[in-house]
């Protein structure tokens, strides 16, 4: 049995490092980062919560048929943005250049200019849900193999 320090800790630490994966998948298309790294932050905090708790106390509030729903609707976002520009090639960047996602940027360094990612950072968003949710699924099963038990629809 783990002390209460550690599950306090383990508390207070989650939701910093959920912010901190939401950043990096947020401005993957400006600095090092996206989808999947943000998206590895994140079930990084899942994991220290499994620690922290046990495999029995988080299966109560991660349902398999959740995370599955998540992967899902990452991947299919991420596969409709891809085949939406079709009719020019595909995974053309099609909201570029649109008053809402951004100018298109001039050629060469344009420092300041931080809107000019189209749907890429969307693209991030869906890589990143898909992430979370396939990570933390297998997280998941792993640990509760490990303890004897099974995930629940």
């Amino acid at each position: 049995m783990l002390t209460k320090i550690v599950r306090t800790v383990a508390n207070q630490l989650i939701l910093f490092i959920l912010i901190f994966g939401l950043y990096v998948i947020a401005h993957g298309h400006l600095t090092p980062g996206g989808g999947f790294q943000g998206g590895a932050i994140v079930v990084s905090g899942i994991v220290m919560l499994l620690v922290a708790f046990n495999s029995k106390e988080l299966k109560k509030s991660i349902r398999e048929r959740v995370l599955s729903v998540m992967e899902s609707t990452g991947a299919l976002v991420f596969a409709a943005l891809a085949f939406a520009g079709l009719g020019t090639v595909f995974f053309y960047n099609f909201l570029v250049g649109s008053p809402i996602f951004g100018d298109i940027p001039p050629t060469g360094p344009n420092p300041g200019n931080l809107w000019t990612g189209g749907y890429i950072p969307i693209m991030n968003y869906a890589v990143g849900l898909k992430v979370i949710a396939g990570l933390s699924a297998v997280v998941l099963a792993l640990a509760l193999f490990a303890s004897g038990e099974e995930m629940e629809e």
